[in-house]
């Protein structure tokens, strides 16, 4: 049982992100066919054409990009947020095949973890959940397993069937703490509204540090594409109104030296 940390890589990304949203906008304004709609999209021109597209607000052609990423050591309740972005593709690690004996990992909030007291009160409630988790599946085992060899499975099919199901009931007393991995996968322009939403202050602390490694690994690939690309105040006045941090300046300049 430890603690763990998260962990972002950008796996995968369309090749030459910026050259083909520049091509998808040059065929919504040119007569270019398909047979030549990339002649003389040099890097410079794509670049050019990728700015406009911010600057207009054009985001449609954005969307013929995608990005994947790696992401662990996050948590189940941050796996509850990210998922309601549903213009995404996710592979999740499973609780109902993968038995958290011996792997059992969680997040510990930073607020719990400056406070002596808290923090030894949820480490506590850590050991104790995976106590618990361990005995339903020791509970849970031997009755399964006998149904099992009842219906004429052997010995070691009925073992390994008896230890999955026992696993997907006893898996209910897992935490929100308890540390799931994601491969995730989002167009720009989805990307660009994720990084709106959960780059905010106002964004819970989690999910918000994990948009901002994001946005770094993104920027590095896609500069001009992600050039825009933060909280909606790095952009434009900041769209929370009476809600707002009131650190506009404080976040631009964050954002900008990403």
């Amino acid at each position: 049982m430890t603690e763990n940390k998260m962990r972002v890589v950008l796996v995968s990304h369309t090749p030459a992100p910026e050259t083909v949203v520049a091509a998808a906008a040059k065929l919504c304004y040119s007569q270019s066919a398909a047979d030549d709609i990339m002649d003389g999209l040099t890097p410079e021109k794509a670049e050019g054409f990728v700015k406009m597209l911010g600057d207009l607000g054009h985001e449609s052609p954005f969307e013929h990009t995608s990005f994947t990423f790696c992401i662990d050591g996050v948590s189940r309740a941050l796996l509850a947020q990210i998922t309601r972005h549903r213009i995404a593709s996710f592979s999740v690690q499973s609780q109902r095949y993968v038995n958290m004996d011996g792997c059992f990992e969680f997040v510990t909030p930073p607020a719990i973890a400056k406070n002596k007291q808290a923090a030894a009160l949820f480490e506590q409630s850590m050991k104790e959940n995976l106590e618990h988790y361990l005995q339903l599946i020791d509970i849970l085992k031997p009755n399964i397993k006998k149904r099992f060899l009842e219906q004429g499975k052997d010995e070691k099919a009925a073992e390994s069937a008896a230890e999955k199901e026992a696993i997907e009931d006893a898996r209910f007393v897992l935490p929100n703490a308890c540390v799931t991995k994601i491969l995730l996968t989002m167009n720009a322009r989805s990307l660009t509204n994720f990084f709106a939403l959960r780059c905010c202050r106002r964004a819970q602390w989690e999910i918000r540090a994990l948009a901002t490694e994001m946005l770094r690994l993104v920027r590095s690939a896609a500069p001009a594409l992600f050039l825009k690309a933060g909280p909606g105040c790095v952009s434009g006045p900041c769209p929370e109104g009476r809600m707002s941090c009131g650190m506009a300046k404080e976040v631009k300049q964050e954002f900008c030296s990403i």
